[in-house]
């Protein structure tokens, strides 16, 4: 159980701080890692490329595991250097249980993303503040719109990005982004100066990835994604990678592969994976590990 102070976690930091600029290596020897810190882009936010996702099928797979189980997951991420954890307001409990999970450790040392669903008649202030008490939090690092799947997205969500440029001046929340599905909304990416980060579906067959249909069941347009995708990198917004395993259906050669494609074809930030046991986690960090080196 990690349960630690400000002042021992800063003490720590220091020190490893120290070693990486004294350490035997020489700083350029040493190889990128699923657990370094990057820069989502103009966001200014700092994560881990590889990230917690508590969304396996809309959560179903995490709240499966009971909030004991589910702590000892993301303490194990934690413990082996996941520092970067995401949920989303239509995963049911899954706030509520990554608040829980998360209680103790310093909230510096983590980032933590929530996603919200820009319904009609709802409070977007109150919405923000509710997803904020349910996860035990003073802050999103990120917030984004979640599942902007139609055209006019950019238009329709205009209240709901007010309200979280208002809740940034109010530090409920440090950046901000939107998650899209289907090409017609992933069009709107490009060129859109609100977004700082974009959640975008990538791996190297196109299972479950954006087509004309946002919900089809066939595979998705790959390299136009990867065109839009490397767009939006060189306007300065940051790239989270999603459904990077294909919703679980890839075996480990493809878990592999799609790593690799999604940091050296595509070019994106960082990856998100849902998880259900330690294996899956080291498992996504030797994968990340072999596709950076």
């Amino acid at each position: 159980m990690i349960d630690f102070t400000r002042r021992e976690f800063m003490k720590t930091g220091l020190a490893a701080g120290t070693l990486a600029v004294t350490g035997g290596l020489p700083l350029m020897a040493q190889r990128n890692t699923a657990t370094d810190f990057v820069t989502l882009g103009r966001s200014g936010v700092r994560v881990t490329r590889l990230a917690f996702g508590t969304g396996s099928f809309s959560g179903q797979v995490q709240r499966d595991l009971g909030q004991e189980g589910f702590t000892r997951l993301v303490r194990h991420a934690y413990d082996r250097g996941i520092r970067f954890f995401e949920t989303a307001e239509s995963y049911g409990e899954m706030h509520k249980m990554l608040g829980i999970a998360l209680k103790g450790i310093p909230r510096e040392s983590y980032q933590l993303m929530s996603k919200v669903t820009t319904r009609d008649g709802v409070s977007p202030q109150q919405k923000v503040d509710e997803l904020r008490t349910l996860a035990n939090t003073e802050y999103f690092d990120i917030l984004l719109l979640h599942w902007q799947h139609t055209a006019t997205w950019p238009a329709d969500t205009r209240r709901w990005q007010d309200a979280i440029l208002e809740a940034e001046s109010k530090k409920a929340v440090v950046s901000h982004g939107a998650s899209v599905h289907g090409l017609p909304a992933l069009r709107r990416v490009p060129g859109n100066e609100w977004l700082n980060v974009a959640m975008i579906r990538v791996n190297h067959k196109g299972k479950s990835m954006d087509a004309e249909d946002y919900a089809t069941q066939g595979l998705g347009n790959v390299p136009e994604v990867v065109e839009h995708v490397k767009k939006v990198r060189n306007e300065g917004m940051g790239v989270i990678s999603m459904k990077l395993i294909g919703e679980g259906t890839f075996n480990r050669e493809d878990r592999q592969k799609a790593m690799k494609f999604a940091f050296r074809q595509a070019g994106v930030d960082c990856v998100t994976v849902g998880y259900k046991s330690t294996g899956e986690i080291d498992e996504a960090i030797e994968n990340l590990n072999m596709a950076l080196a």
